[in-house]
């Protein structure tokens, strides 16, 4: 079931972008949403804070998306967080990558309010 009221985490390191990410949510009714603009900062606030899911983008610097879900996924408080890859690249490649790094699930950009709403659906349930 998704919890509304959980903290999402949004890591994309296009300020505009985050906005736009932040605004589909607020329109399903998920409204406390926090920001990142690098891999580190998005570390950094994973380490600080409880977050039902994150929204990542796998081009987000300085580390490199396998790099990044190595640090997450070692840590046993964070592994079990479900990451949303996006990313405007969608290779077959690219999201097996994804998926062998821990991903939940992937979306292309650019997408919008049905298609997140979709995948939070299936992620979590009605």
């Amino acid at each position: 079931m998704l919890d509304k009221t959980m903290k999402v985490l949004i890591a994309d390191d296009y300020q505009t972008m985050r906005g736009v990410i932040r605004n589909l949510f607020n329109l399903l009714g998920l409204e406390n949403t926090d920001e990142a603009g690098t891999t580190d900062e998005a570390l950094e606030k994973l380490a600080k804070n409880d977050y039902g899911l994150v929204i990542f983008d796998w081009t987000t610097g300085p580390l490199s998306g396998e790099d990044f879900f190595e640090k997450v996924r070692a840590d046993e408080r964070l592994k079990k967080i479900p990451f949303i890859v996006i990313s405007a690249k969608s290779d077959s490649e690219l999201t097996e990558k994804m998926r062998l790094a821990g991903a939940a699930d992937f979306i292309a950009k650019p997408f919008n309010k049905a298609t997140l709403e979709k995948r939070l659906k299936s992620l979590f349930g009605e």
